[in-house]
């Protein structure tokens, strides 16, 4: 989690600074219409490459998990293939590392109680990443009743956190740092359930028709995201592109708070959005952070 977490940074830093370039996502499907698969890509003074993410249906019913990524470093002087990482968990870490970037900035110093939509592989990462940078006490799960919920809830349970199944309206009103992470198309709770000063992250909308939060809620928030180009196209953001477009919304990088450059937090009672879509930029730096980790290990 500190390697994703630090990776993450650079990563957020270079979009927010224009160090960095982040390419159209290029959305694709199998012949099998619930089989998808996103290609992103991006490129910084010392980096260039891409990660095909896959999200294939089935899977569980094979023993494996139904999303996976595959990143691709490009050689900065050749353009021929310097490495290929196989980052299905890569993923996952860098995803909730962006999002504990964003929330150590963004979330209130003393929020103990997360609130969390899904209870699938990502839910797990993004309570750990939390969890380490805000002293979190309680997490309410919000969920479909089955097995594989009541199995996140132990296995969340045994980190030493009160873990309990809950409704979105009791979650939601209770949490201090509320996260979405579910393939949901239309929004999971109501906006008037957020109290001051909460802290609320989409990290599962990253694609068109994809929507998480309540479109009402924006106006009462101040809006952060981890590219506001790519975020009013497949980010949750999108369901607000024309008040954003129009000057009426106003949404910052998070690089640029990681920077200066923009305001992070102003108060206790400032209600703060996060729009996290996943750039290429972050699958890159962290491939660069795990290739100079295992040269550093390497005998001499």
């Amino acid at each position: 989690m500190r390697l994703a977490f630090q990776a993450a940074r650079r990563a957020l830093v270079a979009a927010g600074s224009g160090g960095g370039r982040v390419f159209p996502t290029v959305l694709g499907r199998a012949m099998e219409a619930t089989n998808t698969f996103s290609v992103k890509s991006g490129s910084s003074d010392d980096l260039t490459g891409v990660k095909i993410g896959s999200f294939w249906s089935g899977n569980p019913a094979r023993g494996l998990p139904r999303h996976n990524s595959t990143i691709f470093l490009l050689d900065q002087d050749t353009g021929r293939l310097a490495a290929v990482i196989e980052a299905g968990k890569v993923n996952a870490y860098r995803t909730a590392a962006a999002d504990a970037v964003a929330a150590d900035l963004l979330a209130r110093r003393d929020a103990k109680v997360l609130a969390i939509f899904g209870a699938g592989n990502q839910a797990g990462f993004e309570l750990a990443a939390l969890a380490r940078i805000r002293p979190i006490e309680t997490v309410l799960v919000v969920a479909n009743p089955s097995p594989r919920r009541d199995t996140f809830i132990g296995r969340m349970a045994e980190l030493g956190l009160t873990v309990r199944a809950a409704s979105a309206e009791d979650a939601v009103r209770s949490a201090d740092i509320v996260v979405t992470a579910t393939p949901a198309r239309k929004p999971l709770f109501k906006a008037e359930w957020v109290g001051p000063g909460t802290h609320v992250v989409s990290m599962g909308s990253d694609a068109p028709g994809k929507h998480e939060l309540p479109s009402e809620l924006m106006s009462r928030a101040s809006l952060f995201c981890d590219l506001p180009s790519q975020s009013v196209q497949i980010g949750d953001f999108q369901h607000v592109r024309e008040e954003i477009e129009a000057g009426r919304l106003t949404v910052s990088a998070i690089g640029d708070v990681v920077e200066g450059r923009a305001p992070g937090r102003r108060s206790d009672d400032e209600i703060t959005v996060f729009d996290s879509s996943g750039i290429a930029l972050q699958d890159l730096t962290m491939a660069d952070a795990l290739i100079q980790l295992k040269a550093s290990m390497a005998p001499a």
